[in-house]
């Protein structure tokens, strides 16, 4: 139960204070005074997003406060460090800044937005006066009964059930498109193949191409250099070799004298070895790269082939051969789909037996609560004026068809649709289509109070659900408000006297200008001040001692008390 608020610097509302009692309370004034603004407040004390629109002229920050009384423990937050034993209040906090950022507090603690609005969910109900219309609506009757029939876990289970045999369905429709282009594709990539294989790529053979053609391009000039470097080591009077067996005879001599030379002697030798493997290795590579006009025409060739296939397939010969691995690949697929498809339907046939098994299943919960949805609404529309109404589920079964995967649906084999009729004697036809908007919302009030009774005691907020109705018609929903409070705090923003005087708890909301600036303010109003604004939602500012006495009579009619 909500016990306190405290709203600063939301729109209008500079400093407001509520302290709120058990019961029925309910909450009027004038059109723009600014009861919106603290049904807006308490959502976003329960985490709906922020906008720092929301945030007064020339401030900073906008502040929500909110103190529940507890007295269910499963309604606590899990996951915080709470004395439940010994701690009946949770204390909410929301700030939201001029730059849109926000914090949320509860029990003096930061925690995650999402925090505030599971403990919302467990702690608030907020029916605006719009929630009729979502009656327009088919998709949402199915969602009522599911919600109704708590069937949430076997409606996740078809959901993923559906969407399984539907990417099947797609998975297959691919692949029968692919075969239809498989006969021409093969041709493509067998030839693709056969070019790149008969080519005998290797991954470093263009570079060793390239080198032996430059020096056969160059083969008369290496061969003259090779020619010059062996008359250098070996041909020539001045050569290496001749040099260095004049110097082994002077080191002989020397011998004689020194036999350390003797170590010098044998490196002359090693030193000539070397130079006759040096020529001997000049002589192979001069004969070896002997000018080939044969042979530079073939390389030209083969570099030539290669150039083409690259332009092809690939910008280097590795990228080349990776295609070829691709377009393997590619052919071994296409080679078996046929093997796939008849994987695939039988796996689409499991899915599918899978999916019309938990759609049976979902559908006998639905229709199994459906009745009882059907008699407890009949008693809840009796108390609102409409005792003589029939209701009915109706159940439209949906036929599956693989060649429209959008037939395969998350919520099941199934529509439904509710149906009523509103007076004796007429048929049961759609909801939607004959049903006024004071019905509507009659309607809509007997769904919300569905299982109420039986539910952990809430605080429940009407935004003007009343849009739209009067006379007979508000008493009745007057009455079922009072019948609500009895288990649960019931918050309302009316306009309709009737409803207002229902309350057990007044408070009436003013809008005020000082300085050119709007003030949003309230005040609890006594029992000797509640005549006269209910009065002035009879008649408007023009009260009458008839309207007062019409309103006093109210009061005694609709007090709780009675």
């Amino acid at each position: 139960m909500l016990r306190y608020l405290r709203i600063k610097n939301l729109a209008t509302i500079e400093d407001l204070e509520l302290e709120l009692e058990p019961g029925f309370t309910i909450l009027t004034g004038e059109t723009g005074a600014g009861k919106s603004i603290i049904i807006d407040a308490i959502k976003l004390l329960l985490g709906e997003k922020a906008s720092s629109d929301l945030i007064r002229t020339g401030k900073e920050e906008a502040t929500v406060e909110g103190v529940f009384e507890i007295k269910d423990k499963s309604q606590w937050p899990e996951g915080l460090d709470l004395d439940l034993e010994a701690e009946s209040e949770l204390y909410l906090q929301r700030t939201v800044s001029s730059q849109g950022l926000s914090k949320s507090y509860l029990n003096g603690i930061l925690v995650p937005l999402k925090k505030l609005r599971e403990i919302g969910e467990k702690l608030v109900d907020i029916y605006g006066q719009n929630d009729h219309i979502f009656l327009l609506d088919t998709s949402n009757h199915l969602k009522f009964l599911d919600a109704y029939a708590e069937a949430a876990e076997l409606k996740e289970k078809v959901r993923q059930a559906a969407q399984q045999v539907r990417t099947l369905l797609r998975g297959k429709k691919e692949l029968e498109t692919r075969q239809k282009e498989r006969a021409q594709k093969l041709d493509f990539i067998n030839f693709q193949i056969k070019e790149i294989e008969e080519a005998e790529l290797q991954p470093e053979e263009e570079g060793e191409l390239l080198q032996e053609r430059s020096i056969l391009k160059n083969a008369e000039k290496i061969a003259q250099l090779v020619n010059s470097a062996i008359e250098v080591s070996y041909e020539s009077e001045e050569s290496l070799i001749t040099g260095l067996k004049r110097l082994e005879i002077i080191l002989g001599e020397l011998h004689e004298f020194s036999p350390e030379i003797n170590s010098g002697l044998a490196q002359i030798n090693d030193f000539r070895i070397m130079l006759g493997d040096l020529v001997d290795n000049l002589i192979k590579f001069r004969d070896k790269y002997a000018p080939s006009p044969e042979r530079l025409e073939e390389i030209e060739g083969r570099l030539s082939r290669i150039e083409r296939l690259k332009r092809k397939y690939g910008a280097t010969v590795e990228d080349i051969l990776s295609h070829l691995k691709k377009i393997k690949a590619e052919k071994e697929e296409l080679e078996t789909t046929e093997e796939r498809l008849t994987d695939l339907d039988s796996q689409i046939q499991n899915a599918l037996e899978t999916y019309e098994k938990l759609s049976e299943l979902l559908s006998a919960r639905r229709q199994e609560k459906a009745r009882d949805l059907e008699e407890n609404l009949k008693v809840e529309l009796s108390q609102l004026a409409l005792n003589k109404a029939k209701f009915k589920v109706e159940f439209k079964p949906i036929k599956i068809s693989f060649e429209d995967p959008t037939t395969i649906r998350d919520s099941g084999c199934e529509e439904v649709e509710f149906l009523l009729s509103p007076n004796p004697g007429e048929e049961l036809r759609p909801l939607r289509r004959i049903a006024s908007g004071g019905e509507l919302s009659r309607i809509m009030l007997a769904f919300k109070a569905l299982g109420k009774e039986s539910e952990v005691s809430k605080t429940l907020i009407f935004d003007e659900i009343d849009s739209g109705i009067g006379g007979q018609t508000a008493d009745f929903v007057a009455r079922k408000l009072q019948q609500l409070a009895r288990h649960h705090q019931v918050l309302c923003v009316t306009h309709l006297p009737q409803i207002a005087s229902a309350a057990s708890s007044h408070f009436r909301i003013e809008k005020k200008m000082e300085k050119e600036k709007t003030f949003t303010l309230i005040k609890k109003l006594k029992d000797g001040d509640r005549p006269e604004e209910i009065a002035r939602l009879i008649a408007g500012h023009r009260l009458t001692e008839v309207s007062l006495k019409m309103a006093k009579q109210l009061l005694e009619q609709n007090s709780p008390r009675n």
